[in-house]
């Protein structure tokens, strides 16, 4: 779960809320939110296990994905480039735009074993593949 930091103006000091809180107390006055970009869009997704494909300099990184089979796993995909993508698997059956400076996520499997290809609709040269098998050493 995504913790963000605030600073609690009345009370002089620091607490953490939950990330779906934090639209609630935006719109609250004494409220200064402190949002620390390497933390909270980078570190978060990362720190809680979420894979995350960035797009970069019109490209994915990484640009090969391994993630294990039979599991149920979410997947962001982050954009940190100013023009939108379009992320879209004929083999994951998934088309999704991911706006300019945003991030979607979506869940993949559980699959089988294989590469599963994916490119950007609006730029076809950008190409990637979520690859599905076990850990090094796993059965």
């Amino acid at each position: 779960m995504r913790m963000i930091i605030i600073y609690d103006l009345a009370m002089n000091r620091k607490s953490q809320v939950k990330a779906r809180e934090i639209m609630l107390l935006a719109f609250h006055k004494r409220y200064v939110l402190a949002l620390f970009a390497g933390v909270f869009l980078s570190g978060a997704a990362l720190a809680d296990g979420v894979p995350v494909i960035s797009i970069h300099n019109a490209q994915f990184e990484p640009r090969e994905l391994v993630i294990a089979p039979g599991v149920r796993t979410q997947v962001v995909i982050r954009n940190q480039d100013a023009i939108p993508a379009e992320f879209e698997s004929y083999d994951l059956s998934r088309e999704v735009v991911v706006p300019a400076h945003g991030e979607v996520s979506f869940f993949v499997g559980p699959a089988e074993p294989g590469r599963y290809e994916f490119f950007n609709d609006f730029n076809r040269d950008m190409k990637g593949a979520i690859v599905v098998k076990p850990a090094a050493g796993g059965h």
